[in-house]
C-alpha cells in the first residue's frame, strides 16, 4: 500500500475528528462549557479555543503550510495533556489522548511528505 495514501487517510481521520471538537466549541455547545468548568476554566473560553483550534486545523489541512499546523496543534494538544494532568484525569483516557491525536497528525504528515521524512529519516536500529 502506498505510504502517501495512508498518510492522507491518517491525516483525513485527524481533520475530521478536529473539525467536529471545532464546531461544538464554535456553535458553543452547552457541553463545552460544561467541560470546561469541570477542568476549571471560564465557561466563556470554549468560543476562543475554537477560533485557535480552527486556525491550527486550516494550516494543518493546507499543504503548503501543514507542517506549520502541525506544530501549533502539536502546542495545542499540550495544553490539553498539561490540563488533564493538572486535575488528575485517568492517564490512557484522557491525559493521552492529545498523544494519540498528535501521532495521527505527525504520522500522517509525515507519510504524505517526502521532504519530512527526507529530513527525519526513519531508520533501521540494528
Amino acid at each position: 500500500m502506498n505510504t502517501v495514501i495512508v498518510g492522507r487517510a491518517l491525516s483525513a481521520l485527524a481533520i475530521l475528528f478536529l473539525a467536529f471538537d471545532t464546531a461544538i466549541k464554535l456553535v458553543e455547545a452547552p457541553v463545552v462549557a460544561e467541560t470546561l468548568g469541570s477542568l476549571g476554566y471560564p465557561t466563556d473560553l470554549g468560543l476562543t479555543i475554537g477560533i485557535v483550534e480552527l486556525v491550527c486545523l486550516v494550516l494543518y489541512a493546507v499543504p503548503r503550510t501543514a507542517v506549520l499546523g502541525a506544530i501549533l496543534l502539536t502546542a495545542l494538544f499540550g495544553g490539553g495533556i498539561a490540563t488533564h494532568i493538572r486535575v488528575g484525569s485517568p492517564l490512557f483516557t484522557h491525559v493521552l489522548f492529545g498523544v494519540y491525536l498528535g501521532l495521527f497528525v505527525w504520522g500522517g504528515l509525515y507519510l504524505r511528505s517526502e521532504r519530512l521524512r527526507e529530513l527525519i529519516p526513519a531508520t533501521r536500529w540494528a
